[in-house]
């Protein structure tokens, strides 16, 4: 199950970004809900946000690569200690694990991450993002959910 939602996560996010990479031109944008939500091909060399985006490739590059690889290794090391029973906790790190290995892979193939779903409200937008940003935070906001539940057993998990 886990090996399945690793890869569903990666599959999804690979084939989004070959579709908008395919089908756009590079800061197009496509209202999909006017005034909320559109589609804009950008790419982000930097990290989240486009933090460390100005550094020089060379910097950033291996920064980024030695980051990426050591939350990976973290990630299977967390998710070989969890008991059979923890689904949720294996399942929302798996999202988590698929996630940072599709925009690894975008780093690799290209130097920088594809970024397309563009959430914005009158004046104020969120920075763009793309699937594998949505399981990262999905991942995390259900282990930070799982932490906070009083009472509850690390082994029904």
């Amino acid at each position: 199950m886990i090996a399945a939602t690793v890869a569903g996560v990666i599959a999804l996010d690979q084939l989004t970004k070959w579709c908008v990479e395919h089908t756009m031109t590079l800061n197009q944008s496509v209202p999909v809900i006017e005034g909320i939500f559109n589609l804009t091909y950008v790419r982000n060399p930097g990290a989240a946000f486009g933090l460390l985006a100005d550094l020089p490739w060379v910097v950033r590059a291996p920064l980024f690569m030695a980051v990426s690889v050591g939350a990976l290794v973290l990630l299977f090391v967390i998710l070989r200690g969890l008991e059979p029973e923890q689904r949720g906790l294996r399942v929302a790190l798996a999202g988590v694990l698929g996630g940072a290995i599709g925009n690894l892979i975008d780093r690799v193939k290209d130097g920088g991450v594809v970024d397309f779903l563009d959430v914005y409200w009158r004046g104020y937008h969120w920075p763009a993002f793309n699937v594998a940003d949505t399981c990262i935070t999905i991942g995390i906001a259900a282990l930070m959910i799982h932490s906070l539940r009083p009472g509850r057993s690390e082994a029904r998990a």
